[in-house]
């Protein structure tokens, strides 16, 4: 397998909690995502809202298994795979993924929050996690791009407490460590993946641009770090990876034209949504 990052890019993941892949995904493939999502009937249908607590609302569809369709080549591909794997120094399983529907105008805000703070609940040891969050749409200031807090991650795991329908961290810990570390704004274009560790603290504001910012956020687990316990998302589940040119080859397939991914995502959906609530 060919690497995705380079040594310097590995320690600067070690050092930021993120690394920055401009143009991970060619124009085919994400106009391929943002087609095949935008038309799924039972993406949209078993989509949920988090109220953000500040009178908005974030919509998303959640799923624990990548399956075969266009979700899942991207979920399952060399370069974020083998990417992940550099990240967590080893094998990697697939954890979940959703899509982030930010609608123009409409499309709510993230509280701070750190990812472990929720999957701590899942019977994770350790936070042998990362995220790809792929840009669907264009992610801008204006429509409520992902801002993290760098090299946060080194704080480790924060308290969460409720905030809407949201588990935000502890907001005086956020505040001192904003002090320390300050805000980057990730702006990003289609086809763009940031690679984030499950410890660091990110958030969003709301869209009120006349701009959708839809993006897919693929999570995956160490091998080794297997649940000790059932929850949401799955234990330990082999992953098989597929080659770069499987996402252009298999086009648009959703979940609507897949009947055991529209179970999956039923699954999901019902299930995983819950631990959005830790």
């Amino acid at each position: 397998m060919a690497d995705t990052f380079s040594d310097n890019q590995i320690r600067q993941y070690r050092d930021a909690g993120s690394i920055l892949a401009r143009g991970l995904f060619s124009p085919g493939e994400i106009s391929l995502l943002a087609r095949a999502a935008r038309e799924d009937r039972e993406l949209d249908r078993r989509s949920f809202g988090r109220a953000d607590g500040e009178g908005g609302t974030i919509r998303l569809s959640l799923w624990n298994h990548p399956g075969d369709g266009i979700y899942g080549m991207f979920a399952r591909c060399h370069r974020i795979v083998r990417g992940a794997e550099q990240l967590l120094e080893g094998e990697v399983y697939h954890y979940h993924s959703k899509m982030i529907m930010k609608d123009a105008k409409v499309g709510g805000a993230w509280a701070w929050h750190q990812d472990y703070g929720y999957w701590y609940q899942n019977a994770v040891l350790f936070p042998l996690l990362t995220s790809v969050f792929i840009a669907v749409d264009p992610c801008t200031r204006e429509n409520g791009c992902l801002q993290v807090c760098p090299g946060s991650h080194l704080a480790g795991r924060i308290d969460h407490q409720l905030a809407g329908d949201q588990a935000g961290a502890d907001p005086d810990r956020v505040a001192e460590l904003v002090k320390a570390c300050g805000i980057t704004h990730v702006e990003m274009n289609p086809g763009d993946a940031l690679f984030f560790d499950c410890n660091l603290l990110h958030r969003s504001d709301q869209n009120r641009s006349d701009h959708p910012r839809w993006s897919m956020i693929c999570c995956y687990n160490a091998a080794r770090n297997n649940p000790y316990r059932d929850s949401h998302h799955p234990r330990y589940t082999p992953l098989a990876v597929v080659d770069d040119g499987s996402i252009l080859r298999v086009g648009i397939r959703r979940f609507a034209d897949q009947e055991i991914d529209v179970a999956w995502l039923e699954a999901s959906a019902d299930n995983a949504a819950k631990s959005l609530e830790k």
